[in-house]
C-alpha cells in the first residue's frame, strides 16, 4: 500500500487500500467526517458571534454553555451499552444526523437556555460519532496505516472546513444566522441518514467487548487522555472568545481564520499521520506540549489582534497531534478492547473537560489571563507524563518511540 500522506485524491487513496472491507470502511469513515466536519465547523464558526449579538450572552454564559456542551462526551460510555442494540457503524451515522439536528434548531433558539438545548443536542451526535470514528479507524488499519488514515481523514474534514468558512463568508451578508444554521444543519442530516442505508461492516473481525474496560496497563492512555481533553476545552471555549470579546474579531474575521488554519490543516494533517510513524508519538506529542507552552503564555499576556491571531493558527495546528494518543493506545492495547476502551477513553477526556469551561467562565470575570495560564500548567503535565511513552510501548513489546 502506498503512503496515504501522499497528495492523491479521494478515489486513489481508497484504491490504495486493497483490503475490501478496509476501503468500505475508509469511504464510509470519509463521508460522515465530511458531514460530522461541516456541522460542526459550521456551529463553532457562528455561535460565539450569534451568541454575543443575537443571544446577549456573557462570559459566564457561555462557559455554561460550553461545559454543558461537553456533558456528552463524559457520557461516551454509554456507546458501550449502545453497541448492545445497533451495529457501530450505524451508531455512528446516527449520531452524525442527531448532530446535524442540533445545529438546524440552533439559530430558532436565541436565548441562553435555547443554545444549552440546541448545543447539547448537536454534542451528543458530535461526541457519539467521534469515539466510534476513532474506534472504527483503529480496528479496520493496521499500526502503519492508521495514524495515515487518521491524517488524511482531519485533512478532508479541513478542506470541508475551508468550504464551510467560505460559504458563511460569502452568506453571512445575505442569511440570518437561523437561516445559516439551517442550512449547514440539514445539510448534516441527509449526509446521516444517506450512511444508515450502508453496511461497511466486516464480520471477519474480533468481537469487540460490550463493557466496559479499565486495565491498569493503559493508565497512561487514561493520564493523558485527561490532561488533553482540559487543554481542548481552554481552546474550544476561550480562544475564539477571546478573539471576540477582547479583540473585537468580527464573524467575517473569525472565518477568515478558521479558513486559514484548515488551508494549513489540509497539507500539514497527512505529515503529522507521517510523522507519528517516523519519529513516534513521544516526539509528536513533545513538540506539541513545548508549543502550547508558548501559546498559552502568549494569550495571556499580549495585546496585539496579529499575534493572538497568528497564536490561534499555531493552536489550531498542533491540536491535531493529539492523534498520537490514539495510536499509542492501539500499539498497547487488545483488539477486543478497542471499542470500549475509546468510549473510557473519550469519557476520561471529558471529565475535567466538563467542568474547566464553568469554571474557566468563572475565573475570566476575575481576570482572563488566569485561564490561559491553568493551560500552561496542563501543557507542563502532558509534556513529562509523554516522556513515559516509550517504557509503555517496550512493555507492549511494541518498541522504543
Amino acid at each position: 500500500m502506498r503512503n496515504l500522506s501522499e497528495p492523491y485524491g479521494i478515489i486513489m487513496i481508497a484504491k490504495e487500500i486493497t483490503a475490501p472491507a478496509a476501503r468500505r470502511m475508509f469511504l464510509f469513515l470519509l463521508v460522515l467526517t465530511v458531514a460530522s466536519a461541516l456541522g460542526f465547523q459550521g456551529w463553532r464558526t457562528l455561535i460565539n458571534n450569534f451568541a454575543v449579538e443575537v443571544g446577549g450572552l456573557s462570559g459566564f454564559d457561555m462557559g455554561l454553555v460550553q461545559s454543558i456542551r461537553e456533558i456528552p462526551g463524559f457520557l461516551a460510555l454509554l456507546v458501550i451499552y449502545l453497541l448492545l442494540f445497533i451495529s457501530e457503524h450505524r451508531l455512528g451515522a446516527l449520531s452524525v444526523l442527531i448532530m446535524g439536528l442540533g445545529v438546524a434548531l440552533t439559530g430558532l433558539l436565541p436565548t441562553t437556555s435555547g443554545i444549552i438545548l440546541t448545543t447539547l443536542i448537536m454534542s451528543f451526535g458530535f461526541h457519539y460519532y467521534e469515539t466510534v470514528n476513532q474506534s472504527l479507524t483503529l480496528q479496520y488499519f493496521d499500526y502503519g496505516t492508521a495514524p495515515l488514515v487518521f491524517g488524511r481523514l482531519k485533512s478532508l474534514g479541513a478542506a470541508t472546513n475551508i468550504l464551510v468558512g467560505v460559504l458563511i463568508f460569502l452568506l453571512s451578508s445575505w442569511l440570518s444566522y437561523a437561516q445559516l444554521f439551517a442550512v449547514l444543519g440539514g445539510i448534516v442530516v441527509l449526509a446521516g441518514a444517506w450512511c444508515l442505508t450502508r453496511d461497511p461492516s466486516d464480520k471477519e473481525l474480533p468481537p469487540q467487548r460490550r463493557e466496559m474496560v479499565f486495565r491498569k496497563r493503559y493508565w497512561l492512555f487514561y493520564v493523558l487522555s485527561l490532561l488533553a481533553g482540559s487543554r481542548r476545552q481552554i481552546f474550544v471555549a476561550f480562544a475564539v472568545f477571546l478573539l471576540v470579546k477582547k479583540f473585537d474579531f468580527s464573524v467575517q474575521e473569525i472565518t477568515i481564520l478558521f479558513v486559514v488554519n484548515n488551508v494549513i490543516g489540509y497539507f500539514a494533517n497527512p505529515l503529522i499521520g507521517r510523522a507519528v510513524n517516523r519519529f513516534g508519538e513521544r516526539a509528536v506529542l513533545s513538540l506539541e506540549y513545548a508549543v502550547l507552552i508558548v501559546v498559552f503564555l502568549t494569550y495571556a499576556y499580549t495585546d496585539s489582534r496579529l499575534v493572538v491571531a497568528c497564536m490561534y493558527i499555531v493552536d489550531h495546528l498542533v491540536f491535531n497531534f493529539s492523534m498520537a494518543i490514539r495510536t499509542f493506545f492501539q500499539k498497547i492495547a487488545d483488539r477486543q478492547d478497542i471499542a470500549p476502551s475509546m468510549a473510557v477513553g473519550f469519557t476520561i477526556n471529558h471529565v475535567a473537560a466538563v467542568a474547566i469551561p464553568a469554571l474557566g467562565g468563572i475565573l475570566w470575570l476575575v481576570d482572563y489571563r488566569i485561564v490561559f495560564l491553568g493551560g500552561v500548567g496542563l501543557a507542563l503535565g502532558s509534556l513529562a507524563l509523554t516522556q513515559l511513552i516509550p517504557g509503555q510501548l517496550a512493555a507492549a513489546g511494541r518498541g522504543r518511540k
